[in-house]
């Protein structure tokens, strides 16, 4: 895996929104998984009744926000990107030194990535405005994303 210190900064380049929409699929798709290996057995228990099956996600509600905000957290601010983002070769960095982003940058990226998605997903739809590319989460916590 690549480090902070093998990045280029004099070649760098934004990441285009076809990698950036491939890993929030990628991290979406995790984040699930993990929240159907957490609540198997209540859901097993429901005997595949649809509406039961939905008060059970319901009821996890605050606890799928947290996995998120801990998942994207750690990994942003640990590993610089998220495992959909390794997966497609971006990186999240800070916008004024171009260097590893701090754990409260990370946790407030995630934090307001998680409330840009609740406001169908506007904060989002900002990168496409922007000459940096970035979303609302990616502005307010000071980032950018960049091809590795």
């Amino acid at each position: 895996m690549d480090t902070y210190e093998n990045i280029n900064v004099d070649n760098l380049e934004l990441a285009g929104h076809k990698k950036r929409l491939i890993s929030f699929i990628i991290d979406d798709l995790l984040i699930a998984f993990i929240t159907l290996f957490i609540l198997w057995t209540p859901i097993n228990n429901v005997n595949g009744n649809f509406a039961e099956i939905l008060v059970v996600m319901n009821s996890a509600f605050y606890l799928i926000m947290l996995i998120k905000v801990v998942y994207q957290s750690f990994f942003v601010w640990y590993y610089g990107a998220t495992l959909g983002k390794l997966a497609v070769k971006i990186r999240v960095i800070d916008f004024n030194h171009f260097g590893k982003v701090t754990l409260f940058q990370s946790f407030l990226r995630a934090v307001v990535r998680l409330l840009s998605e609740f406001v169908f997903y506007i904060g989002f739809l900002l990168s496409y405005y922007t000459q940096s590319k970035q979303t609302l989460h990616d502005k307010i916590s000071k980032t950018l994303v960049v091809n590795v």
